[in-house]
């Protein structure tokens, strides 16, 4: 390896850690890991992995490294409200960096947390940093399903003190209306997506469903090789579409093994420094892995002001750019993991970048937030430890990452290699105009925030009544598997958008077995559409 910039920043060692349920149903629950005992479980392994000794072997460059952290930035877990989860895992490791941060909810925050951290290294302002999240979903599920109830011991913090440095954006995700017809949770979302994409594409409902089960086989059979997925029987396209008492309908098109799965207890810690940092603690040249190039960007924020529910320009435009910085295009890139929280999310990202989901080069390295697990906001964090791993294993090849935000709304990007920084520019066009650009040692990140504020929106109607098209829409059912109503996104004549319900249930059954985009319906002043 050449000489290398000694500010360029480097990951040098990853953990992830998978707290299984008990096969025992009167296992103790309460003595189960809290979510910071994952995460500092996950750092301990982030540091062994540093010297590549293997669990359990002495870890001096990893050692080295964590006693000069000068930042732990940490990823929210959903199932304890922690206030500064960053320094409790600071002090059970009895370390005291000088900066401590907490991410906001969301699923691009990880690759958002790797980028900025990248950024303050190359900048000098960073040598050693941490990134480290973990969630107990599934403990936290079983103690509300147990008849006795367990109490958890989890910990409470004292108030007062300083709070952690913020990263990300905690902005409210949805508008009043949005909020009214039913868009409450992902499962409401993503699926309005899924059935935009069916529609624009022209296949029939069955076509479709075939379509996504065969693509949800494929990570499930990924997954089933990973160490630490929580589901590790792979699953048949059969097994995905046949719904069942364990395989229940969540919302159209979605039956339950086509959403994510949040009932995991899992963590991932990511220790990123310097390369002079990484030298001086003598970590070997084989571990480190060199993040390229990273991008960020929202698409419009709300779902009322979205041009379709297809696409992300978003997506299309960071992604590009980030690959020109990077020096390569999507046929350089040999490993791929798309944020897999639910199929729409995977086909809207492998449309805009041009890749077929059927192609024989995965798409997923972790089997995806079904089968692998989605541990809160963290799925991001392990999804970059497992490709540091895949890269290690494949000198001299690329990878990218992806991790999406809310609803479908926040996207971080990132790409990764065992070499440092190419010296390649980009093409002019290849950048769209007005987006930031920030290149330190080794590390280049664009922001076309500017462009796609740029692009077409549309205008909401939330007082309309009369003639609507329906534009997209998902059916949810309740836990007995009956439809409860429709949410359904509408164009008006004019061409806005207005949100709706359907709840006659012969409306519901015609919404599951036949194709509802494009119908037309009478949108009544009480939230409700009449469809034709």
């Amino acid at each position: 390896m050449s000489s290398v910039d000694p500010r360029t920043p480097v990951i040098v060692g990853v953990g992830q850690v998978t707290n299984r349920r008990d096969a025992d149903p009167d296992a103790d629950l309460v003595g189960r890991p809290e979510p910071t005992e994952l995460m500092v479980s996950a750092v301990l392994s982030a540091v062994e992995d540093c010297d590549g000794r293997g669990a359990g072997a002495s870890s001096p460059a990893g050692c080295a490294l964590l006693k000069r952290t000068d930042s732990i930035r940490a990823i929210p877990p959903f199932s304890w409200d922690y206030r500064n989860p960053a320094g409790l895992v600071a002090e059970r490791l009895s370390i005291a960096p000088r900066e401590l941060a907490l991410a906001t909810v969301g699923g691009n925050n990880p690759q958002l947390a790797l980028n900025q951290t990248a950024l303050a290294i190359g900048r000098g302002e960073l040598d050693v940093a941490v990134i480290v999240g973990a969630d107990c979903g599934y403990t936290a599920a079983a103690t509300l399903r147990h008849p006795d109830r367990p109490v958890l011991g989890w910990t409470v913090e004292a108030p007062g003190g300083d709070l952690p440095l913020t990263l990300g954006t905690a902005r409210r995700g949805t508008t009043d209306a949005e909020e009214a017809s039913g868009i409450d949770v992902p499962v409401h979302v993503f699926p309005l997506f899924e059935n935009a994409l069916r529609a624009v594409a022209g296949r029939s409902l069955r076509e479709h469903d075939e379509r996504i089960s065969r693509l949800w086989a494929r990570f499930s059979q990924v997954a089933a090789r990973h160490p630490n997925a929580w589901i590790t029987e792979p699953c048949t396209p059969e097994d995905i579409l046949t719904v069942s008492e364990s395989n229940r309908m969540i919302s159209f098109p979605y039956p339950k093994l086509l959403t994510g799965n949040m009932q995991v207890d899992q963590g991932a810690a990511l220790i990123v420094c310097s390369a002079a940092a990484a030298d001086a603690a003598a970590v070997p040249r084989d571990r480190w892995v060199f993040p390229l190039a990273g991008a960020d960007a929202n698409d419009h924020w709300f779902l009322s002001h979205r041009a379709d529910f297809h696409s992300s320009p978003a997506v299309r435009l960071g992604a590009r750019a980030a690959m020109a910085q990077a020096g390569t295009d999507i046929d350089g890139i040999a490993h791929l993991d798309f944020y897999a929280y639910f199929p729409s999310a995977v086909q809207v990202v492998a449309d805009e970048l041009g890749v077929a989901i059927e192609e024989e080069r995965p798409l997923t390295l972790t089997g995806g937030l079904t089968f692998f697990g989605a541990s809160g906001s963290d799925y991001g964090t392990h999804a970059i430890a497992t490709m540091v791993g895949a890269l290690r294993k494949d000198p001299g090849s690329l990878g990218m990452v992806t991790n999406v935000g809310l609803n479908m709304t926040k996207h971080s990007i990132g790409i990764y290699g065992t070499e440092p920084s190419r010296s390649a520019r980009p093409a002019p066009p290849t950048i769209p105009e007005n987006t930031a650009v920030e290149e330190t040692s080794g590390f280049r990140w664009v922001d076309p925030q500017a462009a796609v504020d740029a692009l077409p929106q549309c205008s909401p109607d939330a007082d309309a009544a009369g003639e609507v098209t329906v534009e997209t829409y998902t059916v949810t059912y309740d836990r007995d598997g009956a439809p409860e109503r429709a949410i359904v996104a509408c164009r008006t004549p004019e061409g806005r958008r207005a949100w709706a319900n359907v709840t006659d249930t012969d409306q519901l059954s015609v919404l599951v077995t036949e194709e509802g985009c494009g119908r037309l319906g009478m949108l009544r002043s009480d939230g409700r559409v009449d469809l034709r």
